[in-house]
């Protein structure tokens, strides 16, 4: 296609990519809220529902590096419209399996599509926009539309629940990527790497191999004990996989990922920036949805329209992330907004069934959203601006891989604190009455659960049981809250230790900072 072509419509091109890319990330969210329709509808138990949500999760990330460099290898146009197919036919299928099973196969396969696509855009997105400026602007809209999207699902979700049945919340992708096919095939350019050599596969099959199986682990993790032989043996294997992979990296004259481009501090900085964000963020979706509906009863709907305030903040936000990195430095951008998420996550631990909406609650969103796309953007920009663009697709992959893994390890992690004090605590309770062990057991594993109980049991003691329910989630919440908040502060502290100022980023020609690997 002809530069000037592509030129005169790059913007169109980002609305193309931006398309793509909240398509999936909103599936990291959107089933969520239809998790007590699946286990009504399909029968589904407890670990199948986790499965529903953790299959695509678990696939995407697993496949994240060998689908960046299949799109650098073989031509990212392609690999964004394939994989773009795959997830609206595996979608389709989805709406009407006829079981848990077929459901949690479906979303796998989705993962596959959902791999091709996000690193895709955001390697397009490099080629497509040269001038530092531009692509500072375009990778902010790119980061808006990618937060926003985590806020999205649950709100889109709610909608379609309330009006169609479950497969609604699957079957919405169809017309989403019928627009982006016809649009891509029209506007989008061509671009891979012009110096590929054998196909990589070691790298490849060590990457999946060891990406899956941390995430894996990650997520059977406070299931199985974090202290078990199978949780500690699951991490050592996967650490060693992917020290595997490091070192068949080092020795391939065209690897699949430079892995020398680690040792600059502007790269590693950036990608576990982006990680610590979306640990946080993550953790803290996770215990908002169950706050806004059985501790404050909000309906599927109305909690999703609650969490609107973390888009709007997002999405006004990102765009000029980048730029004040470019003007400020990004260590100083990146601190600030990993400071103010958790300052947020602070606020939050203080939550209680009465907090004002509209004062702290809100507020305590906003700066979570601002914060994260202070983080994201200009992360983002460092991230894909250390590798010339031919590499693109990988650097794109890394970028994704570490905003996967971040958010997975924060639900894990933040999950399993709170229900280190959401358990005990509303299980010694219970066991004041003469409560059955199954339900018991049943409601230490869910606040809803437990709300379920109080429904079942004599009417005079309804009313306290679901208020050590609320109560007791509350203390886990803030527990959880408080670790994420932690968490956030110390990816501060090392943004602004580690991150080079705007000079040794902005100013260098990309080549120049990825490094040679030949010498």
């Amino acid at each position: 296609m002809d530069p000037a072509l592509v030129h005169r419509r790059r913007w169109l091109i980002l609305v193309v990519l931006a398309a793509s890319v909240f398509l999936v990330v909103v599936d990291n969210t959107i089933v969520n809220v239809a998790l007590p329709r699946l286990s009504r509808d399909l029968g589904a138990s407890t670990t199948q529902l986790q499965w529903i949500v953790d299959a695509y999760s678990l696939v995407f990330a697993g496949l994240l590096l060998a689908g960046g460099a299949i799109g650098d290898r073989l031509g990212r146009k392609g690999a964004l419209q394939i994989g773009l197919v795959i997830f609206a036919a595996m979608s389709t299928l989805g709406a009407f399996a006829a079981d848990s099973g077929q459901l949690i196969a479906a979303r796998a396969a989705m993962g596959v599509g959902a791999a091709l696509v996000f690193p895709a855009t955001l390697a397009i997105l490099t080629n497509v926009f040269t001038d530092p400026v531009e692509r500072a602007k375009a990778i902010g809209v790119w980061s808006a539309v990618s937060g926003a999207a985590v806020a999205f699902g649950p709100i889109t979700g709610g909608f379609l629940l309330e009006h169609f049945w479950w497969g609604s919340v699957l079957l919405v992708n169809l017309p989403i990527v019928v627009v982006a096919l016809i649009a891509g095939a029209i506007l989008i350019p061509t671009s891979r790497d012009p110096e590929v050599g054998r196909f990589d596969l070691p790298g490849i099959a060590l990457s999946i191999a060891g990406i899956s199986l941390l995430v894996f682990t990650v997520i059977e993790g406070p299931h199985w004990g974090w202290t078990t032989l199978r949780t500690l043996g699951g991490f050592a294997v996967s650490i060693a996989l992917i020290g595997a992979f490091i070192g068949v990296e080092l020795r391939r004259s065209h690897p699949m990922l430079d892995v020398r481009v680690f040792r600059n501090a502007r790269f590693s900085a950036a990608a576990g920036s982006v990680a610590v964000a979306f640990f946080t963020l993550f953790g803290f979706i996770f215990l908002a949805t169950q706050y806004f509906q059985f501790v404050r009863g909000y309906s599927t709907l109305s909690a999703g329209v609650h969490t609107l305030p973390f888009a709007i903040f997002a999405g006004i936000t990102a765009p000029f992330a980048a730029r004040l990195a470019m003007r400020f430095g990004p260590r100083r951008v990146i601190s600030v907004g990993l400071l103010s998420m958790a300052i947020g996550l602070t606020i939050a631990s203080t939550f209680t069934s009465t907090t004002s909406y509209f004062g702290v609650v809100m507020w305590s969103m906003a700066l979570m959203a601002t914060g994260l796309s202070l983080v994201t953007s200009p992360a983002t920009e460092a991230i894909m601006s250390s590798l010339p663009r031919e590499k693109a697709g990988a650097g794109a992959a890394v970028n994704d891989v570490t905003r996967e893994l971040g958010g997975t390890l924060g639900v894990a992690v933040v999950g399993s604190v709170f229900a280190s004090t959401y358990a005990p605590r509303i299980g010694s309770f219970l066991g004041q009455f003469p409560v059955p062990a199954d339900a018991v057991a049943a409601a230490r594993e869910s606040v809803a659960a437990a709300l379920v109980v109080a429904t079942r049991a004599p009417q005079e003691v309804q009313a306290s049981i679901g208020a050590a329910a609320s109560s007791a989630f509350m203390d886990g919440m803030s527990i959880g809250c408080l670790v994420a908040a932690g968490v956030a502060l110390m990816g501060a502290v090392a943004a602004f230790m580690f991150l080079p100022d705007r000079n040794s980023i902005y100013d260098e020609p990309a080549s120049a900072v990825a490094g040679d690997r030949h010498t």
